[in-house]
């Protein structure tokens, strides 16, 4: 017998729901589970404004999108226009920049989640990729570092997606070996001229700002000679060209070129030779943005296959009768639930930390979970393809997100810190911080003895 919902309220029983339902489908609190504490209305209105925005624009067009390889501006243009470019880069709302928010409050990094994991919905790494993958870590250098007359400049035309912007690190011969880089800028006067390679930049043939990391010091002088500068697309002596990958194809992918590009002084990006510690700071903010956005197409494929082993029917039953497809499900679930708690824990400490405490603590448990992350969603990409079976194979049709999502497990599994990078640099920092702990703790035990 069916209970009322008003009933089952007035007993203090949730009955608060959103979305379809579909068993792990969305974050538990969304499925009558009790709300953590995390959220409140605004969060919950802005759920609503990105989930019936990609409902009605994104999803039904992404793979158009992803094979022609662009996404059109109108659509980056109607993004900046609701003011959820400004939510991806980090608090607090750049108001000197783009004015008050204009959703009624002052964001939190909930809401970036919310903004971030909603988006993902979609089902494609070009689009997410399209749309923040240069904005997410090519401006905040830019906002936090660089000289006032170039944020003026640059800022408010990229956050009002008036203009492109996009961070240049990788090169042919250095990906996660950041101290390693050759591209080198030389200072001439008022000038440096920069020449160099850069390669896998996302949003790079978009770009019209490239937020690069070179070498102004000696090759033997390693992190310590590393710089971060703004170039712009119309010097002369700067050349893109598209790259073909795997995945990701509608955002944008790279090679970049500087031939004796010749770059304004004022367009160094915080201290020359500094740049390194300020490309360490942006990782934080960077891998809690790829997680959020991961773990979504974790999800994605798991309410996929779900909804695809309901109707589909062999030896006579259902997909989902079968033993082993539910086995399948189940641990695609448990996983993704476990991942999503865990990025609930580090929002609430990239919320509640001071920055240089978050900078500090952060780092290895941000890169430890970027890699759970990205092992999640490979192998939830792996199970659902095998309950689509050939369908996943083909591109669009019943399996499309499937598809695609399965041959984007790279494109997170390697950008932003590789798997094996950040599971040494989890415990190497996690050991630091516990040594760094034990010796505070030993000057307070002896300072409490004299």
């Amino acid at each position: 017998m069916a209970m009322d919902p008003k009933m089952l309220a007035k007993m203090g029983i949730n009955v608060e729901t959103f979305g379809d339902m579909n068993a792990f489908g969305d974050p538990n609190w969304y499925q009558a589970f009790n709300n953590p504490g995390y959220y409140n209305k605004t969060h919950k209105e802005l759920r609503a404004k990105v989930r019936a925005f990609v409902d009605e624009e994104v999803t039904p067009n992404v793979f158009e999108w992803d094979e022609a390889g662009v996404i059109p501006q109108q659509v980056y243009q109607k993004i900046g226009d609701m003011g959820l470019l400004p939510i991806s880069v980090g608090r607090p709302w750049p108001k000197d920049f783009v004015g008050d928010c204009p959703l009624g409050y002052e964001p939190d990094y909930f809401h970036e989640l919310i903004m971030f994991d909603e988006l993902a919905r979609c089902g494609s790494g070009g689009f997410m990729w399209g749309l923040a993958g240069g904005l997410v870590i090519g401006l905040p250098p830019v906002l936090k570092w660089a000289t006032p007359e170039v944020k003026a400049r640059v800022v408010p035309e990229v956050l009002s997606a008036k203009k492109v912007i996009c961070l240049a690190i990788t090169e042919p011969t250095a990906g996660s070996d950041v101290a390693n880089l050759k591209t080198t800028a030389v200072k001439e006067g008022d000038h440096y001229i920069v020449n160099g390679e850069k390669k896998w930049i996302t949003n790079g043939i978009f770009s019209d700002y490239f937020t690069v990391a070179v070498r102004t010091g000696s090759a033997k002088d390693g992190m310590k000679g590393i710089s971060l500068m703004l170039i712009e697309k119309t010097m002369p002596g700067v050349n893109t060209r598209k790259m073909k990958c795997s995945g990701v194809w509608s955002s944008g992918t790279t090679y970049v070129t500087f031939d004796d590009v010749k770059v304004p002084a004022a367009n160094l990006i915080g201290k020359e030779n500094q740049g390194f510690k300020m490309i360490m700071n942006n990782f934080n903010h960077e891998r809690f943005a790829l997680c959020a956005m991961t773990n979504r197409f974790s999800r994605v494929c798991m309410e996929e296959a779900l909804k695809f082993a309901n109707k589909r029917k062999t030896f006579g039953k259902t997909l989902v009768q079968h033993d082993v497809i539910r086995w399948k499900l189940a641990e695609m679930g448990r996983m993704v639930e476990a991942t999503h708690a865990w990025i609930e824990s580090i929002t609430y400490q990239l919320q509640t930390m001071h920055k240089q405490e978050a900078t500090m603590k952060l780092g290895g448990h941000t890169a430890l979970l970027k890699v759970q992350c990205t092992k999640v969603f490979e192998y939830c990409a792996r199970e659902a393809a095998q309950i689509f079976g050939g369908l996943s194979y083909t591109r669009g049709g019943q399996g499309e997100k499937v598809e695609r999502l399965n041959r984007e497990v790279r494109a997170m599994a390697v950008p932003g810190g590789s798997e094996e990078v950040m599971l040494d640099l989890g415990i190497r920092q996690t050991k630091k911080i516990t040594e760094m702990a034990q010796s505070l703790l030993a000057n307070v035990q002896t300072q409490a003895k004299l």
